[in-house]
């Protein structure tokens, strides 16, 4: 008995074995999976869609099936896994999964690029609209997208800010034949698995929240000028510095546990009455005495310090509201009390 090819993995294996059989038999299989399994599993027979007759052939011998003899070639693709989906778990369901499924396979295309350093990827990109940008940069990683974000000239980066915002779900034909552009003319190749992503507000914001002061500025001062509505918008889904003020007072002091006085002496120049009261009556004993007197002793400081200040205070800030640590209300609606 040959031993199945030692290159497919188990979920390759199994969808082999699903694609000999007739789909009502195999319907009844891919039923015993869980709802992820089965999406794994369809994934496979989306991208199989042939099987050499020798691999066939393996894969029943490993699966001890002897009843089946001669050399098997197998059909696959999205039909076949679609009806595979909607005879195990219905059409609706199906139907999500296969949707599921077309987002993510189609953001897996871009997977190759976040093993590649900024310039790599920025050199990649050098001839391209900015749509096209825009497409690649929503499906890379937000801290790997602000990086390329950040090496894009002052217009580009706003143009591109503005289409990621701006892009609904992209058809996955349209990803595929970008990411094979893109890795035919870098040569690359390879992947790993990783979470799909779209376009849109939360994108965006995503990216910049990874982004530093300077290119945060740049985008919105771009976006202000391009789409002062979608710019409005997007601050209101963002994390600044002004928004301390109106946290409760053990999130304000979680913010400012571990922030070294000088920062914070720094991130308040020029800051209003209300912010400097919300900052240094939530400053515990000793250390609002060290605060006062750092406050005290700093001189004039060009407002680029001042921005980094503020910009590390709002990192700790992001980093806490998304550990689910403190609460950030964003945006101007009424959350008044109702008696």
């Amino acid at each position: 008995m040959r031993s199945a090819n030692p290159q497919l993995s188990g979920t390759q294996k199994a969808a082999v074995l699903l694609m000999q059989m007739s789909a009502e038999n195999a319907s009844r299989v891919l039923s015993q999976f869980s709802e992820v399994e089965a999406e794994d599993i369809a994934a496979e027979i989306v991208r199989f869609r042939s099987v050499d007759a020798d691999v066939a052939e393996d894969v029943l011998a490993d699966f001890h099936d002897a009843a089946l003899s001669g050399r098997r070639s197998a059909r696959g693709g999205r039909e076949l896994a679609e009806g595979l989906l909607t005879a195990s778990f219905g059409s609706d369901k199906a139907g999500a999964v296969m949707n599921r499924l077309a987002v993510t396979m189609a953001g897996r295309s871009f997977e190759f690029l976040e093993d590649l350093e900024p310039v790599q990827v920025l050199a990649l990109l050098e001839s391209e609209l900015p749509q096209t940008i825009a497409l690649v940069l929503a499906h890379l990683s937000p801290r790997h997208a602000s990086a390329v974000m950040a090496g894009l000239h002052g217009m580009l980066r706003s143009d591109v800010a503005h289409s990621i915002a701006t892009m609904g779900s992209p058809a996955p034909e349209a990803v595929r034949v970008v990411a094979e552009s893109l890795k035919l003319r870098g040569g690359a190749i390879g992947s790993r698995h990783k979470s799909d992503a779209v376009g849109g507000i939360q994108p965006l914001v995503d990216i910049i929240n990874k982004s530093d002061s300077g290119t945060e500025r740049s985008v919105m001062e771009g976006l202000d000028a391009k789409d002062p509505v979608l710019a409005l918008e997007l601050r209101n889904r963002m994390v600044s510095f002004s928004d301390i003020i109106t946290l409760e007072r053990k999130d304000v002091q979680q913010v400012l546990r571990g922030v070294d006085a000088s920062v914070l002496a720094v991130a308040l120049k020029g800051a209003s009455e209300a912010m400097i009261e919300t900052v240094t009556t939530n400053v515990s004993g000793r250390n609002q005495e060290i605060l006062r007197g750092e406050m005290d002793a700093t001189g004039p400081v060009r407002s680029s310090q001042v921005e980094e200040a503020r910009a590390e205070i709002v990192r700790a800030m992001r980093a806490l509201e998304a550990d689910g640590v403190i609460t950030l209300r964003r945006g101007d609606g009424d959350d008044s009390f109702v008696e």
